[in-house]
């Protein structure tokens, strides 16, 4: 047990315990985990106890003395409490709500101030290793433009204000959003989560240009990135599934999350 990296999960819903069932199932050998914290204590008690090895389950304010790296599994609007309580304890802090980022400004200065470590998990982003390597260079624009299914905008505060109603879902796409990748982190926090992971990998927020369009003809989120580099040019396109247990889930999150763990762990790392 003292050679294996102790894992907390901060948030025990659909993606927290898809990664415990990996992690309980010993997908990730090096790896253990150790810890969980959710809003609803009780009710992660319960799921917790369907593992074979049970976490112990704990408030966030006591989950960094149990784990070593701490998988941030909840909401943007959660991320920036959760990583004050991981970062101000000296810890490391996967993130997959990066679209909370912007919420917390100086979080880079706070974990280097605490001695913490940020790794974000790129989820349904395509080709950001590609990315960042263009970024070593000069990067001229990036563009992203994403398709999402409108029975997943229905609840969208921004939709309804601009007077969208995808009750019924429209017979073409719509284009619902245009403007930088910080303005649509604003507009819609639980999507675009993608928008920021691109925008700290390669341009900053202002300059990343962001199209969101409600498409009634796709199973899930497709995300297509055109990137203009001095380099390279770089055409990606991801085509996500949801989840079977939540469809506004992507089932790629999970996955991510064990592959930014694997790289911490692993003794052979591909991609840099």
């Amino acid at each position: 047990m003292s050679t294996q990296t102790r894992i907390g999960l901060a948030g025990f819903g659909t993606v927290g315990q898809d990664v415990a069932r990996r992690l309980d199932g010993g997908a990730l050998p090096g790896a253990v985990l150790t810890a969980v914290t959710a809003r609803d204590l009780d009710k992660a008690r319960a799921n917790a106890a369907a593992l074979k090895s049970v976490p112990k389950v704990v408030p966030l304010a006591e989950l960094a003395r149990h784990a070593d790296v701490i998988c941030e599994c909840a909401t943007a609007g959660a991320l920036p409490e959760i990583a004050r309580a991981v970062l101000g304890a000296g810890r490391t802090l996967v993130i997959v709500s990066a679209g909370g980022i912007p919420d917390f400004p100086d979080i880079v200065d706070y974990a280097r101030a605490h001695g913490g470590r940020i790794r974000i998990a790129s989820g349904a982003l395509p080709g950001l290793d590609a990315i960042r390597g263009a970024n070593e260079g000069h990067i001229r624009s990036v563009k992203l433009r994403t398709q999402l299914r409108p029975d997943s905008l229905v609840k969208e505060d921004y939709i309804r204000r601009q007077g969208f109603d995808f009750t019924t879902p429209p017979k073409e796409p719509v284009k619902v959003f245009q403007g930088t990748a910080g303005e649509a982190a604003a507009a819609f926090p639980r999507h675009f989560n993608v928008a920021i992971t691109l925008s700290l990998g390669g341009i900053g927020f202002e300059r990343t240009q962001v199209e969101v369009w409600a498409d009634p003809t796709v199973p899930g989120a497709i995300h297509n990135v055109e990137v203009d580099a001095d380099d390279v040019g770089l055409t990606l396109q991801s085509r996500n599934r949801p989840s079977a247990t939540n469809p506004r889930t992507s089932r790629m999150v999970a996955p991510s999350i064990m592959a930014a763990l694997r790289s911490m762990v692993a003794t052979l790392q591909v991609g840099s």
